[in-house]
């Protein structure tokens, strides 16, 4: 960084240097007002223009929120667009491209008749176009939370538009509210909101409906891996029919671990890898359907009519009901689709889907019935025995490679609703990698993939096939389906505010299709879906309660959560005479003892980041020493979710106490907060020298000129700047005296100075919590919960440890929590 030259001491005025001036990023904002001076109007326009900033947050209630803190939803257009859609391809659709290998075969257990396998195709092509075209495609897409998808998304979407949750105190400023005026509701919508906010039982509802949505997917993410790999193996036997049962299981258990290990090349490369593997093989599949189509029966095309639909179900009846089971398997991989939406964006997957795969699909199943329709025995192998002559062992290798490559959809998928849930805190803080400097949304989660891996590996071997792995498939599928169906109508009613008539049919059409296949893959419990389901639970148990401790844990260190002014003061000793210095105390309410002055820079780590609060370590550090150090330093690590933040939007300085003149003894205390991205690396030997040229930059251009407006104050008088200010101290005393102002800045530059050279001393809380007694059966059942949570965040690492200190110049205070 750049150390800013001395000031002037020229008598009279006060000067600061122009390469000083230079340094202000002043083509970020607009003049307002006239200037005083040409050093006023650089300086007091950004200022102003910060005040225009805050006032409109007030008004339009973001809780003065900073908008360099709150994520933006990325848009592409031209060819990064068509890049996300290629690599959506590789990624997206292994999944429920792969469906045709055996939809039809997991539908039917015998030869079909001509109109059962017109009803069963109608089935498919209406489950696609609704379930999947419109439904989610065109629907379901729109409901993201700047640009996350998933159950979790819309759950995190709908507390951001009514007060449904408690939010971590350190992510409260980075969250950008769009609750409306209750005024300005329609009364369906308001009748809707208000029946959420104040039922505490509708709240807990939707809490664990959206965590359950993350649970099941992730489950499903553990099997989809095993049953997809496996299916391309056991694909070998149609040329080679004696290949052995441990042959099969040791290839599947290789692919599986080789899959695993390239994770951290980042989607990016993965999806544009495998794209051309299922371009080829979504081609294939148009090209064998359009061949079926041309020489077999090409009068399955009457299955566009939703009659032969309705008319299977009414003959078949339950046998026709059961059958569903198989007709989901078409679309499984919808809700990875809805997930994996903060990878890429919604007109890429829309592109990737309307224009491609979707086309293909259809072509595929018609091509399918066609050859089904006049071949006997076909439905037991629909994919290879459809192959058009000369093409089976081209057919087999894709199919194979396809299969493999369907597993991707799932991993993606988990790895990027774990991050949803880790943000607002339903799981301990683990190490998240950003695998792109241009699609911020594509990460990779190492912990997490090497347990997924562990799991697929331990299922295949131990359902070692996919029929009994075919069993427990499904079944989350479709939940998720109905979960999401249910959420997204509370979204078009609260947040998009449409009529509550239409969202009502539209909840009851595509709530009824959930419905009905959800009753069918229930009846594969019994048999397998059960694990599945077993595995959720266990997930939704770990995340429930992570939440349930972090929320007690809020809960204890909001205790401590005080403003600088309740907490220290200054006074004068009675033997002083009027117009000393000064002495610096601790508030009345906390017994009114002088706090003694330590030599050097105190820096306190803040977890927060209010503008008007004081972090808990320096409460602790004063109540258990009743000292401080020369310069007190609050500060604040804000991370965003981009790849690298400006330098000038990097570095926030600001007072806790407003300046009254020189030689007060609250004027050496600072508010720094470091905004960085994930490329960004701040936590460096030389974050004690970083800090120190920021608070001389904010004290210089604070006495750039006594002429403009004052600094905003808030409640409790402290001074909140989230940009570097020109703070005047003449506004507060003897405004036209540049005499006295100069002295003021010499001295803090003088303070500042000092200080650094004696030593900076970085201070971190070490927290331990401690349960409450029990004094009945209840609160022995919380007692148990909230030990399980603290085993687990004792066992997910230090973060002193993550944030690469000195270990020289660090100091750890210690304090007790009971929650």
């Amino acid at each position: 960084m750049n150390t800013l030259p001395p000031m002037s001491t020229e008598t009279g005025k006060f000067y600061v240097a122009d390469e000083a001036i230079a340094q202000i990023p002043s083509n970020r904002v607009q003049i307002a007002g006239e200037a005083v001076g040409r050093a006023s109007s650089t300086a007091g326009s950004i200022y102003a223009a910060k005040r225009r900033q805050s006032v409109t947050e007030k008004e339009i209630g973001y809780d003065d929120a900073d908008e360099r803190d709150i994520k933006k939803k990325q848009s592409f257009s031209g060819r990064y667009l068509l890049w996300l859609a290629y690599q959506s391809i590789g990624v997206i659709y292994g999944d429920i491209g792969t469906s045709p290998l055996y939809v039809y075969s997991s539908t039917f257990a015998s030869e079909p008749s001509h109109d059962d396998l017109l009803g069963a195709l109608s089935l498919i092509i209406w489950s696609l176009t609704l379930m999947v075209s419109v439904k989610y495609i065109l629907i379901v897409l729109r409901a993201d939370d700047e640009g996350e998808g998933g159950t979790f998304a819309v759950y995190s979407l709908l507390s951001r538009y009514a007060n449904i949750v408690r939010r971590d105190p350190r992510e409260e400023r980075s969250i950008r509210i769009g609750r409306v005026r209750t005024s300005d509701l329609k009364t369906g919508t308001k009748a809707a909101r208000s029946i959420m906010e104040r039922s505490g039982l509708l709240k807990l509802l939707l809490k664990i409906v959206g965590v359950l949505g993350v649970s099941l997917v992730m489950s499903d993410g553990v099997l989809t891996p095993a049953q997809s790999v496996l299916g391309a193996i056991q694909g070998l036997e149609v040329v080679q029919p004696d290949i052995s049962k441990s042959t099969i299981v040791g290839s599947s258990c290789g692919i599986l671990i080789l899959l695993f290990l390239i994770q951290p090349l980042g989607t990016s490369k993965i999806g544009s890898l495998f794209a051309p593997i299922v371009i080829v093989w979504l081609s294939f599949n148009l090209g064998f359907g359009i061949y079926n189509l041309v020489h077999f029966d090409h009068s399955v095309l009457k299955a566009f009519s939703p009659y032969y639909a309705g008319n299977y179900m009414v003959r078949n009846k339950t046998e026709g009901w059961k059958s569903l089971g198989g007709i989901l398997l078409a679309f499984t991989g919808v809700e990875a689709l809805f997930a994996d939406l903060g990878a890429f964006t919604r007109r890429a997957i829309q592109l990737s889907w309307l224009c491609f795969a979707f086309p293909c699909l259809l072509l595929a199943y018609i091509g399918q019935a066609a050859y089904i329709s006049s071949n006997k025995g076909a439905y037991s192998n629909p994919f290879f025995n459809s192959v058009p002559p000369g093409m089976l062992y081209p057919g087999l290798v894709v199919a194979i490679l396809a299969a493999i490559v369907a597993s991707q959809t799932m991993i993606t998928a988990t790895f990027q609703l774990l991050s949803q849930i880790i943000k607002l805190s339903y799981f301990p803080q683990i190490k998240v990698k950003h695998t792109s400097k241009i699609f911020h949304g594509q990460i990779y989660i190492p912990w997490v993939n090497w347990l997924l891996m562990i799991g697929t590996i331990c299922v295949t071997a131990a359902y070692s096939n996919t029929v009994k792995l075919g069993e427990a498939y499904g079944v989350c599928v479709i939940l998720v389906t109905f979960i999401t169906t249910s959420m997204v109508s509370l979204v078009a009613l609260i947040i998009w505010r449409l009529p509550i008539v239409i969202v009502l049919a539209g909840f009851l059409v595509f709530g009824l299709l959930d419905g009905v296949y959800l009753s069918s893959a229930l009846t594969k419990v019994p048999d397998g879906a059960w694990f599945t389901l077993c595995l959720a639970v266990v997930l939704l148990s770990v995340f429930v309660l992570w939440r349930y401790g972090k929320e007690n844990q809020w809960r204890a260190e909001g205790e401590d959560r005080v403003t600088p002014s309740h907490l220290l003061t200054e006074r004068h000793t009675e033997q002083e005479k009027e117009g000393s210095i000064p002495i610096l105390c601790l508030s009345p309410a906390l017994g009114g003892a002088p706090v003694s002055r330590l030599r050097g820079i105190g820096v306190f780590f803040d977890k927060t980041g209010s503008p008007n609060g004081t972090p808990t370590v320096f409460v602790h550090f004063l109540q258990k020493f009743q000292a401080a150090p020369a310069v007190v330093v609050f500060f604040h690590i804000r991370p965003l979710s981009c790849p690298t933040v400006a330098p000038e939007d990097r570095f926030s300085v600001s007072r806790c106490f407003p300046l009254a003149g020189p030689g007060m003894a609250l004027q050496n205390m600072y508010r720094v907060t470091i905004r960085h991205g994930y490329a960004d690396d701040i936590m460096t030997n030389n974050l004690g020298l970083l800090i120190y040229e920021n608070l001389r930059d904010f004290i210089i251009r604070e006495g750039v000129e006594p002429g403009s407006a004052p600094l905003e104050t808030s409640s409790d008088g402290s001074t909140s700047s989230s940009i570097t200010p020109p703070t005047h101290a003449a506004a507060a005393f003897m405004p036209n005296d540049h005499r006295a102002q100069q002295a003021v800045v010499r001295e803090s530059l003088a303070n500042l100075q000092t200080a650094y050279e004696d030593q900076v001393v970085h201070i971190v809380g070490k927290e331990q919590m401690r349960i409450a007694e029990a004094r009945n059966a209840r609160g022995w059942a919380r007692r148990l919960a909230l030990a399980m949570f603290l085993w687990l965040r004792s066992n997910t690492g230090s973060k002193v440890a993550n944030m690469n200190l000195d270990v020289e110049k660090l100091v750890e205070v210690g304090y007790v929590k009971v929650i």
